[in-house]
């Protein structure tokens, strides 16, 4: 189903659909961070090449120094496009931004860390590539390899950094207060008990927070407050299992209630430069069911907590992004802000119904075509078809 405004139902097209990249419109981005010598920069650049081989196929992947937008792997997508015979598929993206290196003091501004910091706060979450591998040729930063004591040390900066922010407002936060500032209140006691937590060596996205606390705490811009997926480096040998390294890292993540996804930096670059034909292949022979980078996109993926949403006509068969627990409206208001505006109702079936009944014409028959109105909340892999007045 396509989305069309209500007089006359014209087509949902490439005239109504506004040129918008997602990272600028949704800001879904994942910073990859890592100290020196872990292979931050070549999964990085395995990333970029393999959005640079998705230019090909896709529309809107446009690639920075420093940014690489990548396809989101959904094999839905491609059965609905042949339901519908869609002659244009276009799958949603996840953005992964390289962050420039951090060392040991970087809170203080040791290496680049003034810039390491001020572009961590740009992101949504954080992709930390940890070194799981030992290589006598690679020197590591700290002299000896030990992923936890890596993770130790760029989660030390990043809270560091958040210490001395909170520090600083305390007092005009305590004033304002005292005339009685009723934001400012509310604002100095999630400081206060989010430095209780720093101060321990806890970091602030473990914060106990009421839901209505949400965007106070999100507009204090705090760096360790970002949810944090582990990416574990491993040779080439432990790419299918992992190794003592990485199971150390898994189980850390475990504890915090964070991801991690085993990588072989050095395979993945060299998946990268090969044909998707040849993709399986190589990957069989190495004893991988999938590209360890279609796993590190899932895993950002569910870690932003992010759904799927689907229109789909014989134009384009596409996948949107939304934030899980969004409402109608606000879905449709990620393709235009008219959709939102003027929005009426979605018309909208289960993924799940669309297959099963071959299509659009199907499910209307069989009764599963469900007229949604603003207070829906949105399922993933719904198929949806938005009415709205401009």
């Amino acid at each position: 189903m396509d989305a069309r405004h209500k007089a006359g139902h014209d087509d949902f097209n490439e005239r109504t659909r506004p040129a918008r990249r997602l990272d600028e419109t949704m800001g879904f981005k994942c910073g990859i961070v890592g100290l020196p010598n872990v292979g931050k920069s070549t999964l990085f650049n395995a990333l970029t090449e393999t959005a640079a081989a998705q230019a090909a196929n896709y529309p809107f992947c446009t690639i920075e120094p420093n940014v690489g937008e990548v396809a989101v792997p959904d094999p839905r997508l491609d059965k609905l496009a042949a339901i519908a015979k869609s002659g244009q598929i276009i799958p949603t993206r996840l953005t992964f931004v390289d962050i420039a290196g951090l060392v040991r003091g970087a809170s203080k501004g040791e290496g680049l860390g003034n810039q390491f910091l001020a572009n961590i706060r740009e992101v949504d979450a954080i992709a930390h590539v940890v070194r799981c591998f030992e290589d006598s040729d690679i020197t590591h930063v700290e002299g000896k390899i030990a992923p936890l004591a890596d993770i130790e040390t760029i989660e030390t900066e990043l809270m560091l950094a958040d210490l001395d922010s909170l520090e600083k407002r305390v007092d005009n936060l305590t004033k304002k207060a005292k005339g009685n500032d009723k934001d400012a209140k509310e604002q100095l006691d999630l400081v206060n008990r989010t430095l209780v937590l720093l101060r321990e060596g806890q970091p602030a996205r473990l914060v106990e927070r009421k839901a209505e606390e949400e965007r106070a705490f999100g507009m204090l811009g705090l760096l360790s407050s970002k949810p944090v997926l582990y990416v574990c480096n491993v040779e080439e040998s432990s790419a299918a299992t992992g190794n003592a390294f990485s199971k150390a890292v898994q189980e850390q993540a475990a504890k915090e209630g964070a991801v991690a996804v085993v990588i072989s930096a050095k395979i993945e670059s060299e998946i990268a430069t090969i044909s998707r034909e040849e993709r399986a292949d190589f990957l069989e022979t190495l004893g991988l069911e999938e590209a360890g980078l279609d796993r590190l996109i899932r895993a950002g993926y569910t870690l932003l907590d992010l759904i799927t949403y689907f229109t789909v006509g014989p134009k384009e068969a596409r996948a949107w992004t939304i934030y899980r627990g969004t409402k109608a409206p606000g879905a449709a208001g990620v393709i235009h802000t008219d959709f939102e505006k003027g929005f009426i109702r979605a018309e909208t079936i289960a993924y799940e119904d669309y297959v099963a009944l071959g299509g659009e014409a199907g499910a209307r028959d069989a009764g599963k075509l469900r007229l949604e109105g603003k207070e829906y909340v949105v399922a993933d892999g719904d198929v949806m078809h938005f009415r709205f007045n401009t």
